[in-house]
């Protein structure tokens, strides 16, 4: 029993009837086009807005930002590969985004992974990377420096997931278990997806191992189809209730319409679960609009599932026995205690949807590092061409003021410091977040950055005066002597003569001179 404090009682009531219209107050505003007062929208960041509807996160983890308005410490740990030195990174204010620069500054001149995430709530469920289960070996860190993204005007760090990679906490507090009920979410990319097992967050077993039906309840994101039929191509949010990857009670898509979120970059994915006899699938744009259900009824029909049998663990990037063949990106989660309403739910996206994920850099034509550009080319053929991907390799096309926007988003990149050399540059994929131009066979394919030294070679480009006298060069960090070069529409690193077609000296001069322009994506 805890003693009686008198007054104290009324002041909660008031604090927690504040904060329920202030989290109102601020979807209403957001779905309305209205803007929210400062105050508001201060009180109102996802964990605040579900611990005023009675569902109090158990769990928040986050690289980008703070999940409680009141939240100051540090949201992940770095570990430098020169000396094995860690160091938190934090945030810039109470209740804001992740202080990006010191992780640049700490790991300057090297490289880092990620060991852990806090856990933003008092449950203090921080994860860790994960160990050996009964379907994987040990998994590693993610580099610390594959996602970088814009949140909220400000640069940060995301997670990006391998194959091989993974996090876990196994000895939680409040997590549900046996049967209780909870709801989650996670903001995840849509461009960064396989059809291996597992890209999960959320409830697990706390032995690695998979004991059993309904020994899981976690939110599944990718293209594997458990149960057939599935429709579209995918990635689909299901839920991952252990032996299998749910799209209804039936395990296979009842809904012919939930075709996957298609290549979205940032996706709201979201699960909830009384335990007993009733779990709902939700997914959302994470940049615009709101949550569309995809399904809401019974637990699976099979044995196990109803009741459920949680077992507390928590897990980020693998399956519950370790599964890690998966690749996946990972913002921000949070788990609930209890059932979230869905006004709640539709508070959180709103929530989500303001701070801005993959917005502009606020720096665009030039080399700096954020800067957002395009690469024209040089050559009397072509100078109304571009670099971009297409079907995952670079070309050079036409864009015009009338182009397509997913044209003009595919020949868009942003500068980042040389992921292998800081004095020169690297190209981020404006519209998939973590993928970077790099060489591969002398080819260059829009590719996701997975941490080693040979992708971080092939991915950086060292600029130079352009060797016909105009614009910029790129060498190749690891082939000095090959430049950036368009031959026959394709983009290659080249020499000036040599064994291979694209090596041709005939142009060699002007196709290897760009122009660094304005971004043709807004």
């Amino acid at each position: 029993m805890f003693p009686r404090l008198p007054r104290s009682r009324p002041r909660r009531l008031r604090r927690a009837a504040l904060s329920v219209l202030a989290a109102f107050a601020t979807v209403a505003a957001l779905l309305l086009g209205v803007g929210a007062p400062q105050a508001a929208a201060a009180s109102s960041l996802p964990c605040d807005i579900y611990a005023a509807a009675g569902t109090p996160c158990v769990a928040a983890h986050s690289l980008a930002r703070a999940l409680y308005s009141s939240y100051g410490g540090s949201l992940y740990q770095v570990q430098r590969a020169s000396d094995s030195a860690t160091a938190n990174i934090g945030l810039l204010t109470t209740g804001g985004y992740a202080n990006a620069a010191a992780q640049d500054s700490f790991c300057s001149g090297t490289t880092c992974i990620i060991t852990k995430i806090y856990d933003q709530s008092s449950r203090h469920n921080d994860l860790t990377i994960e160990g050996a289960g009964g379907a994987g070996a040990a998994d590693v860190g993610a580099p610390a420096d594959a996602l970088a993204v814009t949140v909220g005007g400000h640069q940060v760090y995301g997670l990006e997931i391998s194959a091989g990679m993974g996090y876990r906490d196994n000895s939680t507090s409040g997590v549900a278990v046996n049967g209780q009920a909870e709801g989650m979410y996670m903001v995840t990319s849509g461009t960064h997806v396989n059809g291996a097992c597992c890209f999960d967050y959320g409830n697990a077993e706390t032995n690695n191992k998979d004991t059993g039906n309904g020994h899981m309840d976690a939110i599944n994101f990718g293209t594997e189809c458990w149960f057939s039929p599935c429709y579209g191509q995918g990635p689909w949010v299901q839920a991952d209730l252990e032996n299998g990857l749910f799209q209804s009670d039936a395990g296979y898509s009842k809904n012919t319409s939930n075709t996957g979120t298609g290549p979205l970059p940032f996706v709201t994915a979201l699960l909830k679960n009384n335990g007993q006899n009733h779990f709902a699938l939700k997914y959302g744009n994470a940049q615009s609009g709101g949550l569309t259900t995809t399904y809401s009824g019974g637990e699976p029909t099979a044995g196990g599932y109803s009741p459920m049998h949680q077992e507390g663990a928590i897990v980020l990037g693998t399956g519950g026995d370790n599964s890690n063949g998966s690749i996946g990106s990972f913002f921000e989660g949070v788990m609930t205690s209890g059932i979230p309403t869905d006004t709640a739910d539709d508070a959180v996206q709103a929530n989500i949807v303001s701070v801005g994920y993959g917005g502009p850099t606020g720096s665009t034509g030039s080399l700096t590092a954020g800067s957002e550009i395009s690469l024209r080319a040089t050559t009397s053929c072509c100078t109304t061409d571009y670099v971009r991907h297409q079907n995952n390799a670079a070309v050079i096309s036409a864009v015009t003021s009338s182009s397509s926007a997913l044209d003009k988003s595919d020949a868009t990149w942003i500068v980042r410091k040389g992921l292998a050399a800081g004095s020169c540059v690297s190209f981020e994929s404006r519209n998939y977040p973590g993928d970077f131009l790099r060489h591969y066979n002398y080819r260059l394919y829009r590719q996701p950055m997975d941490g080693s030294a040979q992708f971080r070679a092939d991915a950086t480009f060292c600029p130079q005066t352009g060797k016909s006298g105009t614009g910029t060069s790129f060498a190749s960090y690891n082939y000095p002597t090959r430049y950036l070069r368009h031959y026959n529409f394709n983009v290659y690193i080249a020499s000036n003569g040599g064994s291979n077609t694209w090596d041709s000296s005939t142009s060699w001069s002007d196709d290897v001179s760009w122009v660094v322009s304005s971004p043709w994506a807004p």
